[in-house]
C-alpha cells in the first residue's frame, strides 16, 4: 500500500502507517501544492491513500489522478470544506475528518484570542517592545473585563461547547448560543439561553464563532449582522474565514460600530484584508487555534488510524458521511 502526504507532518502518523509496512511518499517542500503541482505528485504513482490538510483542495480532477485504486483521503482538521464529498462518493472513495482531538485547543486559544483583544495584550506588547513605557499609569491601556459578561457562542458543536464550559466554570460568564438545534441538556449544565441569531448579537459582550463553512454559514457575519452588535463588543473567529465578510468588518472596527475582533482564520486565507492589518483593534494569528504539541501529534495519529482502517477493510472511526 502507498499513501501520499501533502506536507511535512508530526511523526506520531507516519511512524504508525510505516509500522504497518505502508509506503510513505511526504511531499519534501513542506509547502502547500497547487492543483497542479498535487495532480502530477500523484499521477502514475498508484497511490492507496491521500493523507491531505485544509489548505489543500481536492476536487474531482485531483482524485482522477489517483487512479482508480484509491480508497481513502483522510483529512487532518475537523472541517471538511477543501474536499468535494459528492465528487468521493461518485467514485466511492472513504472520506475522513479529526475531531474532537483538538476541541481543548481550540477553546482555549478561543480564550487567549478572548483576552488578548479585551486587555489589549498585542498593542501593549508593542508599546513596551518600542520604549514607550515610561512610567505606571491609571488610564494606560484600559481594557474591559471578560468576567461576569455575556458570551455569544455561534454554533454550539464540540469546541463551541468547550468555550461555554470554560466561560461559565472559570470566567462567570453568561452564555447565550445560536444552533440550528436547541440543546436543553446544555441549557440546564450551563444555565444558557437559545437565542436568534439577531437576538444574540444584540445582547453579548463577546461574540465566539464556532460554524463550519457551508452555504449558509458564508457571511453568515456580515454589514447588516455587525450593526446588531454592541458598539462595547468584540468578535472572535476561530471556525472558518469565509464565515465573516472581512471588508464588512474591517469597516466595522474602523468606525467603531463594534469595539473589537481576533480573529484567527480569514475570508481569503492567508491573504489578509489589508485594512485588517492598519488597525489596532482587531487581533490576527495564523490559522494556529489547534497548534499544540500534544494536540498535533494526536491529529497525525488520528489521520492515521483512519488510513489504516480503511486499508484493512474496516470501516474508519472518523468517516465524513
Amino acid at each position: 500500500m502507498k499513501i501520499f502526504v501533502t506536507r511535512i507532518i508530526p511523526e506520531s502518523g507516519i511512524n504508525m502507517l510505516r509500522e504497518k509496512g505502508y509506503e510513505v511518499i511526504i511531499n519534501p517542500e513542506d509547502k502547500v501544492l497547487t492543483k497542479e503541482e498535487l495532480i502530477a505528485s500523484l499521477k502514475d504513482q498508484n497511490y492507496d491513500a491521500l493523507f491531505c490538510l485544509l489548505t489543500d483542495k481536492i476536487d474531482g480532477e485531483v482524485m482522477d489522478s489517483f487512479g482508480p485504486q484509491l480508497k481513502i483521503i483522510a483529512n487532518m482538521a475537523t472541517g471538511f470544506d477543501n474536499i468535494n464529498i459528492e465528487e468521493a462518493k461518485k467514485r466511492g472513495i472513504i472520506i475522513t475528518n479529526t475531531p474532537e482531538v483538538l476541541t481543548n485547543a481550540v477553546a482555549e486559544h478561543t480564550f487567549a484570542l478572548m483576552l488578548a483583544i479585551a486587555r489589549r495584550v498585542v498593542e501593549a506588547d508593542k508599546f513596551s517592545r518600542a520604549l514607550k513605557f515610561k512610567n505606571w499609569g491609571p488610564l494606560l491601556f484600559l481594557g474591559n473585563d471578560i468576567s461576569g459578561k455575556t458570551l455569544g457562542i455561534i454554533g454550539l458543536g464540540r469546541i463551541g461547547s468547550r468555550v461555554a464550559h470554560h466561560a461559565v466554570k472559570g470566567f462567570e460568564m453568561n452564555v447565550v448560543y445560536y444552533d440550528i438545534k436547541r440543546n436543553e441538556e446544555f441549557e440546564k449544565e450551563y444555565s444558557a439561553v437559545y437565542a436568534t441569531l439577531e437576538d444574540l448579537l444584540r445582547q453579548s459582550d463577546f461574540v465566539s464563532i464556532h460554524t463550519p463553512l457551508i452555504d449558509s454559514t458564508r457571511h453568515l457575519i456580515n454589514a447588516e449582522n455587525l450593526k446588531l452588535m454592541k458598539p462595547s463588543a468584540y468578535l472572535i473567529n476561530t471556525s472558518r474565514g469565509p464565515v465573516i465578510d472581512e471588508a464588512a468588518l474591517a469597516y466595522a472596527l474602523k468606525n467603531k460600530i463594534i469595539k473589537g475582533a481576533a480573529l484567527d482564520v480569514f475570508e481569503f486565507e492567508p491573504s489578509i484584508t489589508p485594512e485588517l492589518l492598519e488597525l489596532d483593534n482587531v487581533v490576527l494569528t495564523p490559522h494556529i487555534a489547534s497548534a499544540t504539541e500534544e494536540t498535533r501529534a494526536k491529529m497525525s495519529a488520528l489521520v492515521s488510524a483512519n488510513i489504516i482502517e480503511a486499508l484493512e477493510g474496516r470501516t474508519p472511526p472518523n468517516l465524513v458521511k
